[in-house]
């Protein structure tokens, strides 16, 4: 039987043809979200850029789904949620820009270095002023790289061509990995104080979200330079101004922006800025790629084949999907737990699966665990196809482990990573439906994941301690909806879990920390 596919946004003329010779294409661009549920019924795959918003009710009315296609990086504009409840595969192209983003990284680093816009736009005013424009050669300066993912690791390629020294920071990038690319890795205090030109390569979450503010910048050479090709607020505006006027830091490249398009903003008010209308992947070649890149596995997906970078979860079988559900819910907390608890440069990851769980077909599952765990800090989607392949490009090994039995529940998801700081495990089981996080290390506990807020504070058992903890936040308004202790022995070291109505402010969160005989404090949503 042959396909229908619709194509909503422009799409490079490559990946059309491709289609074409495998299903019925039609290009309609511009559609109103009426237009598009109209006619959505009848295709069995969709494919769109970044003007199509794919909603539930388009999802809802395309009855044939099969697959949905983004040309691109970014699934922003796709319900990948109501996709995965319909079982339609969602992909996307995240290695198709990769290249030009680090060209266009690395160009800006040149363009800072020599002062080329500034040059070119004072030439072009009839002006002749060659000792206003000296320039710094980038061939021994140190090149600090926030994130080593596809493009951070090219912009690393690049740089050392170009005979810089490179110092790097990312969580899930090995020491062995990094060293192969000649990366130093760095704490991020480390690479704020050493380098000479940073780069950032990190998606924008809660934990990198104005990842460089004032006191980040206080740390900077007065001649240091900051690029930013990846997310608009990953950096104080503000205060990356004011330390720029104040003689500071030697300037900034930005491409990107909170909010696209950007026409007015206090990064246009400086000679030492260099601004770019987002224009990463704004190559001939790079919108090629992504569109062969998502277009070959539309046509793996409607021939039967597994799709190499499905960013929602597996596919599972009607007949199986009943069954999976509470354990793809579970592994999907453990390793979204797990990310925050982690720290230091991850090497190993190891799997057990216990009990009942066993039994399955654990493949979706070591895919979710993954995704959960490198998904909160990187823009790389891991999935069952990729999964193994995403982690031996970082460097890491993955081993899982499957016993029928198990001493204290019927199923038990346990995922421990092995780090250059030590060992941190994070195990839950399926109770009455319900996912519930049972260990932490050595503690078992009892909380129930439910998108809610935690506070996970490693103490001394002593007299006290809780209501202080409880205070802090009774003083903050923060309702506490049950809490759990967990501890090894008597005035020994424990653990206490506090659920939370709402997030625990950062001032409080120093505070509890700050508390005699508490060693750690973490803020986590699960």
């Amino acid at each position: 039987m042959t396909m229908n596919v619709l194509v909503a946004d422009p799409l490079a003329q490559e990946g059309v043809d491709a289609l074409k010779q495998y299903a019925n294409v039609d290009v309609k661009t511009k559609l109103t979200p009426e237009e598009l549920k109209g006619i959505i019924g009848n295709y069995e795959a969709l494919v769109v850029r970044s003007q199509t918003r794919v909603t539930a009710d388009i999802i809802e009315a395309g009855t044939k789904l099969i697959v949905i296609g983004r040309a691109g990086v970014g699934v922003d504009n796709i319900d990948t949620a109501a996709a995965t409840r319909r079982g339609i595969i969602v992909v996307n192209a995240p290695t198709g820009n990769t290249i030009s983003a680090a060209e266009h990284a690395v160009a800006l680093m040149m363009a800072l270095a020599r002062n080329i816009p500034q040059a070119n736009a004072s030439l072009k005013r009839g002006e002749w002023k060659r000792n206003d424009f000296m320039g710094t050669e980038v061939r021994g300066k140190t090149l600090g790289l926030v994130g080593l993912g596809n493009v951070g690791s090219e912009v690393a390629r690049r740089a050392q061509g170009m005979e810089m020294r490179l110092i790097g920071y990312d969580p899930f990038v090995t020491a062995e990995r990094a060293q192969k690319m000649n990366v130093e890795m760095k704490t991020l205090d480390e690479i704020w104080q050493e380098a000479d030109f940073i780069t950032l390569h990190v998606p924008l979450i809660e934990a990198t979200k104005k990842m460089i503010g004032a006191k980040q910048l206080a740390m900077m050479k007065p001649s240091a330079r900051i690029i930013n090709a990846a997310r608009g607020g990953l950096i104080d505006e503000e205060a990356l101004m004011a330390a720029i006027n104040a003689g500071e830091l030697g300037g900034a490249a930005i491409d990107v922006f909170i909010e696209e398009p950007c026409t007015q903003s206090i990064l246009f008010n400086s000679d030492k800025t260099i601004v770019t209308p987002h224009l990463g992947a704004s190559t001939a070649e790079a919108q090629t790629l992504a569109a062969t890149e998502v277009v070959q596995q539309i046509i793996d997906v409607l021939n039967g084949k597994p799709a190499k970078y499905a960013v929602n979860a597996p596919l599972v079988s009607a007949e199986v999907l009943p069954v999976m559900i509470p354990y793809m819910h579970l592994a999907d907390a453990v390793g979204n737990l797990l990310s925050y608890l982690g720290g230091g440069q991850i090497q190993a990851i190891n799997i057990k699966y216990q009990g009942e769980v066993a039994d399955l077909d654990t493949n979706p599952l070591k895919a979710i665990l993954l995704g959960a765990l490198l998904g909160r800090l990187t823009d790389e989607r891991v999935n069952m196809v990729n999964a193994n392949m995403e982690a031996t490009k970082r460097g890491i090994k993955i081993t899982e482990e499957k016993q029928a039995t198990c001493d204290n529940y019927a199923n038990l998801i346990s995922m421990e990573a092995v780090t250059s700081e030590g060992t941190v495990t994070v195990s839950g089981s399926v109770m009455r439906g319900e996912s519930h996080i049972v260990q932490i290390n050595r503690h078992w506990i009892d909380i129930t994941p439910s998108g809610s807020y935690f506070l996970l504070c490693t103490h001394k058992d002593r007299p006290g301690l809780i209501g202080a903890v409880g205070k802090i936040a009774g003083d903050a308004d923060i309702n506490i909806s049950y809490m759990h202790l967990s501890r090894i022995t008597a005035r020994g070291d424990a653990l206490m879990v506090l659920a939370l109505d709402e997030a625990l402010p950062d001032a409080q969160c120093k505070q509890v920390l700050g508390l005699s005989d508490v060693y750690s404090a973490k803020l986590v949503k699960i």
